[in-house]
């Protein structure tokens, strides 16, 4: 944990793999409380992968976003419902026309309290049925953590006009403006 020196709260880093990072971090920088987000490789057993070799999927690795959030502007639990919402946790290794080890579903804490939460979650979506098929993302520890290239960071802020954005990351933006808009930074 570390200390937002503007007001003192204890904040905490959760790291979240919901397919492409690009949609991930297009939607948890609009989300109030977060106060970074970096997208970034976690889980694989290469140090500092590229990009490339991830995409080989041989690395082991997840393309991830890393959050940097403040527990007293909102909770883990919330934070896990928008990213339930904007990601398909019931395909392996998929998602849309993203394939491979390296856009499965994940949550990667840092914390036993994080932990908690996350397996609680996986395990009442998965009791109510919500999805209509068993929720696989996975609840590990953050391990083997490294940034990704400059160049994809705050991609969909840079690129807005990028065929992928237009077609993927947009519309997981606006479904979490539609459906969790009191969650918004204005």
């Amino acid at each position: 944990m570390t200390q937002d020196p503007s007001n003192g709260t204890r904040l905490q880093t959760i790291t979240l793999g919901g397919g492409c990072f690009w949609c991930t971090e297009a939607v948890f920088v609009q989300v109030r409380g977060i106060v970074d987000v970096e997208s970034g490789y976690c889980n694989g057993h290469v140090n500092n992968p590229t990009y490339e070799q991830v995409c080989t999927g041989t690395t082991g690795h997840n393309e991830v976003v890393k959050l940097v959030y403040d527990p007293a502007q909102i909770s883990l639990r919330a934070i896990l419902e928008i990213f339930f919402v904007i990601h398909d946790p019931t395909t392996l290794n998929r998602q849309g026309n993203d394939t491979g080890t390296q856009y499965r579903s994940g949550i990667y804490y840092s914390t036993s309290e994080q932990q908690q939460v996350a397996e609680d979650m996986v395990h009442e979506l998965n009791a109510q049925k919500l999805f209509g098929k068993p929720v696989v993302t996975e609840v590990l520890p953050v391990a083997n953590y490294s940034p990704a290239e400059e160049y994809h960071q705050d991609f969909f802020e840079k690129n807005p006009n990028q065929g992928y954005c237009i077609a993927v990351a947009g519309p997981k933006v606006a479904k979490f403006r539609k459906t969790f808009s009191e969650y918004a930074k204005s």
